[in-house]
């Protein structure tokens, strides 16, 4: 959608076909590196900050390190304001539960694959390069076959238009929403953003000339 309105503005200023060519191709390979590195640096944060963030694994064996019994809990819980019998029972379940306590941070501190669900950083470069590339390659077609003028116009905004139309209906079946609706929002979306700078490239181009 981006480089269909990059195109369009930039041929409606009356440029060559070569011109209009390598503004398709660099509009193409700036917004998939920008698209990438983006990605590169949301998905890197986000696994630092959980990383940074998940439990110590030697939280849980703390208590039972320490020089501290039953009773010396008992004491600590009843300044906080427990009865005897609340304290006395809330100390002999910590210190029970201390080993187990300490299984389990151990277990979530030593998974290497805990934040997997978020994904790597190159994987969401790649795959966020890859799917901008191929997009932003469709309103490109006719010009690298040869297309020119109106008609590579028309042509790039139909191809452009097709591709608007299928992914709405994949995303109101994905999403329970009536496909038909999600396709025309697409395509209005889409051509709304093409016409207004395929206008300014004719005000830019008239200024010029």
């Amino acid at each position: 959608m981006s480089n269909l309105a990059l195109i369009l503005g930039v041929s409606a200023s009356g440029v060559t076909n070569h011109t209009v060519l390598v503004t398709g191709l660099a509009g193409l390979l700036a917004g998939a590196l920008s698209m990438g590195a983006g990605e590169y640096v949301s998905v890197s944060s986000q696994r630092e900050l959980l990383e940074a963030s998940a439990p110590s694994p030697n939280v849980g064996s703390a208590l039972t390190q320490l020089d501290v019994d039953a009773n010396e809990l008992e004491l600590v819980y009843r300044a906080r304001g427990m009865s005897a019998e609340e304290a006395s029972a809330h100390a002999a379940g910590v210190l029970g539960s201390a080993d187990a306590g300490a299984d389990r941070h151990q277990a979530v501190g030593a998974d290497p694959g805990g934040h997997e669900a978020i994904g790597t950083g190159l994987g969401a470069a790649v795959s966020s390069f890859l799917f901008f590339a191929t997009g932003a390659l469709i309103p490109v077609l006719p010009y690298l076959f040869g297309l020119t003028g109106t008609t590579a116009v028309i042509t790039a905004a139909a191809l452009v238009g097709i591709a608007l139309l299928a992914t709405g209906v994949v995303v109101g079946l994905l999403s329970g929403a009536p496909p038909l609706r999600r396709a025309l929002r697409q395509l209005m979306i889409g051509y709304g953003a093409a016409a207004v700078t395929y206008l300014l490239g004719l005000l830019v181009g008239g200024g010029l000339g």
